[in-house]
C-alpha cells in the first residue's frame, strides 16, 4: 500500500493559490485516498481545532476563507465553481466555517447568494447545518434590507431551524432577538424568547432591550409597556436604552406626553437620559407641530450640557421658521455657530424661506450668500424659497435671472419654484409669460400642481382674460387636479367684479356641494359682491345657512359695513348694523366702533364725528313702557 506523505494529511492553507482544479474523473478511485480535511475559518497556533465563536480575537483568519470567499460571485456556476475547488484541495468546509463566511460576505445587500452558499453546503459529504448556520442566514437575510422580496425564503429557513429542535444557547438567541426585534417579527421573537426560558437560560439586559425594540418596532407599545414592568419587578433593571425604547415607541403611536413622562422619570432614577432620549421627544414635538415643546427641550439640553446634534438644531430653528419666528430662529442659529456646530442645508433653507416670506427678501439674500460661502450648495428647495421671495416682493426680473441660472447649471426646477414665478408674473401684468412658464411646466415633466394653476387663474382674472382663467378652471377639473377654496375665491371675486352675479353664485354652490369649506376670504369674495350688487340681504341669508354647517365667520358682518361705508351706501350700512344688534348678534358697543371706523375709514369724518357723540348704538328711547335701542337708521334720517 502506498504511504500518504503526512503535510497532504493535514494542510492549514490551500498550497497553491492559482491552482486549478482538475476534471473529477481525472482523480483515481483508491481506497487509499484521503479523508477530505475539515476547514475551520480560523487558525490556533497550538495546532487546536477551535470553534467558540467567543476566541475569534485570539486567532488568525485561514487563508481559506479568503479562497472561499473569493468564489462567492454570485454567479451560475457558483455552486459548481465550489464543488471543484473542494475536491481538487481534499477539504469539508465545517459549519462552523459556513457560520462565519455569511457573516463575511463582503456584499451583505446579496442575500440571494447567502442563501445559495447555505444550500451548497448541505451537499459536502458528511455534513448538517448547526444552529449558529441558520443563525448567521437569518442574520444576512434581515440586514440586507431585502426582507420584503425573501419573504419565502426567510420562512423556509426559519421553519427548518424549528424543524430542528436545536438546544438554543445564549449566542443564538441574542443574535436572534436582534435581527427579529430590528424588523419587528414578532411572533419569530416570541419564539425565540420561548426556546430560551425552555433552554433554562435568563434573559439578559441585552435580550430585553432587543425584545422591547421589537415589540416597539411593531407599534405594540402596551406589549413593550408589560416587558418594560417585568424589569422594573425583577432582576434586570431597565437601563437608558430600554427608557429610550419606550419613548420611541410612545412617540411612535402619538403619545408624546408619555414619552415625556419616561423622561422625567429617569431623572428621578438618576439615570442622565442622553441626547437620543431628548431628540426622539423633540422630534415627535416637531411632527405634532409643538415648536414650544421643541424649544424647551432644546434648552434643557443646553442647560445640562449635552451636544445638540445637527438636526437638533434643524428641527429647532425650523419649528421656529415655520411659525414665522424668524428672530428666535436666527438667535438658535447664532447659538449654533458659537457651540461649534455647521449649519446644514436644512437649516439655511428654513431661515431664507421665512425671511423670504416675512417679506425680508434682504435677509433671505444675505443667509443665501452666506451659506455659499460656507461651502454648501443650495438646491432646488432652496432657489425656490429665494424666488418665491423675489416674486412676492416685486421682483420678478431678478428671480426670472435665477430662473435661467438653474437652466444652464442643471438645477431642478420644481413645481414651487414654476408657481412662485407663474405668480410673480401675473402680478405684474406679465400674464403671457407665465402662460408660456405654465406650458413649460409640463414639457419638462414637472407636475402642474393647484398652486400653478391658481396662480395663472388669477393672473388670467385680475387681467380680465376672465373667460380664459374659468376654461382653465375647467381644464384644471378633467385633468383630476384639485380645485381648492382659493381657486374659487379667486373666480367668485373677480366674477362680481365684471358684474357676472350668477355665475359667482352658481360657483359657491358647486363649493358647497364639493363639501369645500368656505373661509373668510371666500365669504368676503362672495359678501362684498352682493353688497355692491345691492343683495345684502342675500349675503345675509348664505351667512344663515352657514352656521348650521358649522362654519362661523367672524368678520363678516364686520366687511359687510366696511364695504358699505366705503362705497357710500351707509343707509345700507346702518340697516345691516340695525339688523346685527335686533338678532343679539353682537354687542352693540362692538356695532358701533365698527360703524365709526368704517365711516372714519370711508373719508365719512362728519358722520362718524356725530355717531361718536350720539347715543344711538347704547342709548334707549322710551316708547310707551318699553326701551328700544336708539337704532343705527337714525344717523342718516337726521
Amino acid at each position: 500500500m502506498r504511504r500518504i506523505p503526512f503535510q497532504l494529511l493535514k494542510r492549514s492553507y490551500p498550497p497553491c493559490i492559482n491552482a486549478t482544479p482538475l476534471p473529477i474523473h481525472h482523480y483515481p478511485l483508491s481506497t487509499t485516498f484521503p479523508r477530505p480535511e475539515l476547514i475551520e475559518p480560523f487558525c490556533d497556533t497550538s495546532d487546536v481545532v477551535v470553534s467558540s465563536p467567543h476566541l475569534h480575537h485570539h486567532l488568525q483568519p485561514s487563508p481559506w476563507l479568503s479562497q472561499i470567499l473569493s468564489l462567492l460571485d454570485g454567479s451560475p456556476s457558483m455552486e459548481s465553481n465550489l464543488h471543484s475547488f473542494c475536491r481538487h484541495f481534499l477539504i469539508t468546509l465545517s459549519p462552523y466555517f459556513i457560520s462565519h463566511t455569511l457573516l463575511s460576505l463582503p456584499n451583505p445587500n446579496n442575500s440571494l447568494t447567502a442563501t445559495r452558499f447555505f444550500h451548497w453546503a448541505l451537499s459536502q459529504p458528511n455534513y448538517s447545518h448547526t444552529l449558529d448556520c441558520y443563525v448567521s442566514l437569518i442574520h444576512v437575510i434581515i440586514s440586507s434590507g431585502e426582507l420584503n422580496f425573501n419573504l419565502t425564503t426567510f420562512h423556509t429557513v426559519f421553519a427548518e431551524l424549528k424543524r430542528r429542535r436545536f438546544v438554543m444557547t445564549v449566542t443564538a438567541a441574542n443574535s436572534l432577538i436582534k435581527s427579529f426585534g430590528n424588523v419587528g417579527l414578532v411572533e419569530e421573537l416570541l419564539w425565540v424568547w420561548r426556546e430560551m426560558k425552555e433552554n433554562g437560560i435568563e434573559p439578559s439586559l441585552y435580550s430585553f432591550n432587543f425584545l422591547l425594540n421589537g415589540l416597539v418596532n411593531s407599534s405594540m407599545v402596551e406589549s413593550a409597556e408589560r416587558v418594560f414592568e417585568v424589569m422594573k419587578d425583577g432582576k434586570v433593571k431597565p437601563d437608558v436604552v430600554s427608557y429610550n425604547t419606550m419613548i420611541k415607541g410612545y412617540c411612535k403611536v402619538g403619545k408624546t406626553r408619555k414619552a415625556l413622562e419616561k423622561v422625567r422619570e429617569m431623572e428621578k432614577l438618576g439615570l442622565e437620559p442622553d441626547k437620543i432620549s431628548y431628540l426622539t421627544v423633540m422630534q415627535a414635538c416637531y411632527s405634532e407641530g409643538d415648536v414650544d415643546c421643541c424649544l424647551r427641550i432644546y434648552h434643557e439640553m443646553v442647560e445640562k450640557g449635552l451636544e445638540v446634534p445637527s438636526h437638533g438644531y434643524s428641527l429647532v430653528i425650523g419649528g421656529l421658521c415655520r411659525q414665522g419666528k424668524v428672530v428666535e430662529g436666527f438667535a438658535v442659529f447664532e447659538d449654533m455657530a458659537r457651540n461649534g456646530g455647521r449649519a446644514n442645508k436644512v437649516v439655511y433653507t428654513a431661515l431664507i424661506d421665512s425671511y423670504a416670506k416675512g417679506g425680508n427678501v434682504d435677509g433671505a439674500m444675505r443667509f443665501f450668500e452666506r451659506m455659499k460661502v460656507d461651502g454648501i450648495e443650495p438646491d432646488e428647495v432652496t432657489y425656490g424659497a429665494i424666488v418665491n421671495g423675489l416674486c412676492k416682493s416685486g421682483r420678478v426680473e431678478e428671480a426670472m435671472g435665477y430662473l435661467e441660472f438653474c437652466r444652464v447649471n442643471g438645477v431642478a426646477i420644481n413645481a414651487v419654484f414654476y408657481s412662485s414665478l407663474i405668480d410673480g408674473l401675473g402680478k405684474a401684468g406679465r400674464v403671457e409669460e407665465a402662460e408660456r412658464l405654465f406650458d413649460e411646466m409640463a414639457e419638462k415633466g414637472c407636475p402642474q400642481d393647484s398652486f400653478s394653476y391658481n396662480a395663472l387663474i388669477d393672473g388670467l382674472a385680475k387681467r380680465g382674460r376672465i373667460d380664459d382663467a374659468m376654461a382653465l378652471f375647467k381644464r384644471m377639473e378633467s385633468e383630476g387636479c384639485e380645485q381648492t377654496i382659493y381657486t374659487y375665491t379667486i373666480l367668485i371675486s373677480e366674477l362680481f367684479k365684471e358684474h357676472r352675479n350668477e355665475e359667482a353664485l352658481k360657483l359657491w354652490d358647486m363649493m358647497i356641494d364639493k363639501g369645500i369649506t368656505p373661509n373668510v376670504a371666500s365669504f368676503r369674495a362672495l359678501s362684498i359682491g352682493l353688497c355692491l350688487s345691492g343683495k345684502v340681504a342675500r349675503a345675509c341669508k348664505i351667512l344663515d345657512e352657514l352656521a348650521p354647517m358649522g362654519i362661523v365667520i367672524e368678520t363678516a358682518y364686520e366687511d359687510m359695513i366696511n364695504v358699505l361705508c366705503k362705497a357710500g351706501r351707509v343707509k345700507e350700512a346702518c340697516k345691516l348694523a340695525d339688523g346685527i344688534v335686533d338678532r343679539g348678534r353682537e354687542i352693540p358697543g362692538k356695532i358701533r366702533t365698527l360703524m365709526i371706523n368704517a365711516l372714519r375709514k370711508a373719508g365719512n369724518a362728519d358722520l362718524a364725528i356725530k355717531l361718536m357723540h350720539s347715543k344711538i348704538g347704547i342709548g334707549y328711547d322710551r316708547m310707551r313702557s318699553v326701551k328700544k335701542r336708539v337704532k343705527f337708521q337714525t344717523l342718516v334720517e337726521t
